[in-house]
């Protein structure tokens, strides 16, 4: 098939996405969603424009065809280096703030937010911190919320963890079961996990540190700028930004709205307005 009629597919389906459902993909880079779809419909057996007609009036495809738009490939403190800058560098600052509050965007099946509960119960933060938990996928959510791994994945876990400056085991905070990780309950206790999408809606409270890894490679220019101007609106005055290792706030429109603090994480102050 001509790419010319697969571009138009996509965009007659990301349309037909946020018409009926108000999932909004129009933004996001589209090499990325064109890789995405090519294979769900490679694996479900539908062309894009069936799959369009089923996610329009079968509701039950709506949660399949997320699986393959949003991305949910992460790992407990990935990128150990930027969680032991968060722990080194901008803590200190945190614990001169009687009560804290952190959002997660993106959070994908949570294992970054029970990265940064571990990290915050060992530096003693926890029981004042509230953390925000988000994404536009309800069934990352409610994965997040259970906070279920699989058990073969626990040791790269536990290898990370301990290269992040962990001050504890791993294994403190999961009971092994049937070849899975169930992470302590108390971990979540405060934890509010949401629904909330960076290309449509707005700010919901104001934060302390916003923690958004590798979420805005997949958006383009403009919606990266969105959202960028959505961090900066919901931060606390000289709180801070966390982004993943590929992406920069280099070439946005809000740049001047924040000062590198850790540089070589991805790290960020908002300045004073």
């Amino acid at each position: 098939m001509p790419d010319s009629v697969v571009n138009l597919e996509i965009q007659l389906l990301l349309e037909a996405l946020f018409q009926r459902y108000h999932y909004d993909f129009r933004s996001y880079a589209r090499a990325s969603i064109k890789r995405r779809l090519v294979q769900a419909r490679d694996q479900l057996g539908f062309s894009i424009s069936a799959l369009q007609e089923r996610v329009l009036h079968d509701p039950a495809m709506l949660p399949r065809l997320l699986g393959y738009l949003t991305v949910q490939v992460s790992e407990m403190f990935r990128d150990p280096s930027y969680f032991r800058a968060l722990r080194e560098k901008v803590l200190p600052h945190l614990r001169t703030y009687p009560s804290l509050r952190i959002w997660i965007a993106g959070c994908s099946s949570g294992e970054e937010v029970y990265s940064l509960a571990i990290l915050f119960r060992e530096e003693g933060l926890y029981q004042r911190t509230l953390f925000y938990a988000t994404d536009i996928n309800p069934d990352a959510l409610r994965a997040a919320e259970a906070g279920v791994f699989a058990l073969d994945r626990i040791q790269k876990f536990t290898e990370n963890h301990q290269k992040s400056g962990g001050k504890s085991s791993l294994s403190d905070y999961y009971t092994a079961d049937y070849g899975r990780a169930v992470f302590d309950k108390g971990l979540r206790e405060r934890v509010v996990f949401s629904d909330h999408s960076l290309v449509t809606d707005s700010v919901f409270a104001e934060m302390h540190l916003i923690s958004c890894r590798n979420v805005m490679i997949y958006f383009d220019r403009p919606l990266q700028d969105r959202a960028i101007g959505l961090f900066r609106d919901s931060l606390a005055r000289k709180g801070f930004l966390g982004l993943g290792s590929k992406e920069s706030l280099r070439f946005s429109d809000h740049a001047d709205a924040f000062a590198d603090f850790v540089p070589d994480e991805k790290i960020y102050q908002r300045r004073e307005p």
